[in-house]
């Protein structure tokens, strides 16, 4: 597999290849342990044309497991190429967890065409996760697995364990007569234990729980802090939902570091490389437009100050360095406060000592800057009006962006919008304004 460490190598590989020799390409690396995630991302770097080319040639129980690994457009731009009788075998074979990852992101009617096609157990399991919201752990949960009685002695664990065609787990999940969480034991334990010994007698002490209403994040933090591979997941009466993984951890702290990424210049995590010219034209017109509202906003405030502008040119070139300074500062303290946001570290407690450490912290970097860019300037242009009036344009901007910097993520987190999509486009247009209207307000008082 050390060949294919580098994705980007197998990309190029199959596309420098001839047609006929694609899917031999992609298959050989599948059955040297290519995983079905690394498949879904090489899929996503050919035009649509070939990456269902590619979808069709994989092995058929792979088809499922790639398209669930895959963004939502890339998904969704696949099922659109496939005939009627393709996707009904596609659907047919989904399971609950794969049918909750694409029921966001597919037309209502391909969705209850899997909840007709889907098994009867699967669909039960489904039905189970959809009580609870997208964000909570209870609809993430893998409920496949393995449970036996608490108080059964080993002998009997392994006699139904072979009943019933149970895979060698890692963990089996003890539980009472009513399906309640009791224990956790390891099966290599279990494989070393006496015949007669109790099941309970073999369990992990001290094992954590996760409470399905736990936010995705919240579980996140506790699966990095535990030494199991997996940790059940209970209801508030400790019935056994479920586990979550590291591997559902790292996926999931994947998929929020690329949304908080793709927020910011009012992208979506699903977005696909190859998504058509005039759908992705729309979307992201849309941000290019709110931006140029802001950008308005930005100018009408330097028109405001025109006839100075006008009669003091040096104004016009030190106007983007107040702009800048006042941008970089913000954005530290807004990329601060996104962070400890997502860990759950604001809480109504620490927000005016944040604001407090952030506003001290601002008026020391923009005392400092403000000396340093006044006496740049004044000597730049022979001016010490026009120095002392950037320093304080410095100042004011700093301490502005500091705070509200701080200030925003949390008015926009009251009102359920998320800091990282709108909390940079409104915070740079603060700093502008207040920063154009400081330095330029100024300067038509002295100087003029």
């Amino acid at each position: 597999m050390s060949q294919f460490q580098d994705l980007s190598l197998l990309i190029e590989q199959i596309g420098k290849a001839d047609e006929d020799q694609h899917a031999t390409i992609l298959n050989d690396a599948i059955e040297q342990g290519l995983e079905s995630g690394s498949v879904a991302l090489i899929l996503e770097a050919f035009p649509i044309e070939e990456r269902v080319r590619l979808w069709r040639s994989l092995p058929l129980e792979l088809h499922i497991e790639v398209l669930t690994e895959a963004r939502a457009e890339v998904r969704h731009s696949v099922i659109n190429e496939l005939s009627d009788t393709e996707l009904k075998l596609t659907l047919a074979k989904l399971d609950n967890l794969s049918l909750i990852e694409w029921a966001d992101s597919l037309p209502e009617e391909i969705i209850n065409e899997a909840l007709h096609l889907i098994e009867k157990d699967e669909l039960e399991l489904y039905d189970q996760a959809n009580q609870y919201q997208d964000d909570e752990l209870g609809r993430w949960a893998e409920r496949k697995v393995v449970t036996l009685p608490f108080n059964i002695s080993v002998e009997k664990a392994k006699a139904l364990m072979e009943r019933y065609s149970y895979d060698a787990p890692q963990q089996i999940y003890l539980i009472n007569k009513r399906k309640q969480f009791r224990g956790l034991v390891s099966y290599i334990d279990l494989l070393r234990a006496e015949p007669n010994e109790r099941l309970r007698n073999l369990a992990i002490e001290n094992v954590l729980t996760l409470d399905a209403k736990l936010t995705l994040a919240e579980s996140i933090e506790s699966l990095e802090h535990s030494s199991l591979s997996a940790m059940p997941v209970v209801d508030e009466q400790q019935t056994l939902i479920g586990e979550v993984d590291w591997h559902f951890a790292l996926g999931t702290q994947r998929e929020i570091y690329e949304a908080r990424l793709m927020a910011g210049t009012g992208m979506d995590e699903g977005d696909d490389l190859f998504a058509p010219v005039i759908k992705s034209s729309q979307k992201r017109g849309v941000w290019l437009g709110i931006n140029l509202l802001t950008a308005i906003l930005a100018s009408v405030t330097i028109g405001l100050f025109e006839d100075v502008i006008a009669q003091v040119v040096a104004l016009a070139v030190l106007m983007p360095i107040v702009a800048s300074m006042g941008g970089i500062a913000g954005s530290q303290t807004l990329t601060l406060m996104v962070r400890a946001m997502a860990l759950n570290q604001i809480t109504t407690g620490n927000r005016w000592a944040l604001l407090k450490n952030e506003i001290g912290i601002g008026s020391i970097n923009g005392l400092l800057w403000a000396l340093i860019i006044g006496a740049l300037a004044g000597l730049w242009f022979q001016s010490t009006v026009l120095g002392a009036t950037i320093a304080l344009a410095i100042i004011v901007n700093i301490i502005t962006a500091a705070m509200f910097g701080v200030l925003i993520p949390i008015v926009l987190d009251k009102l359920d919008l998320d800091p990282a999509l709108a909390g940079s486009v409104i915070l740079t247009t603060v700093t502008d304004v207040v920063g154009f209207f400081a330095f330029l307000g100024t300067a038509s008082l002295v100087m003029m």
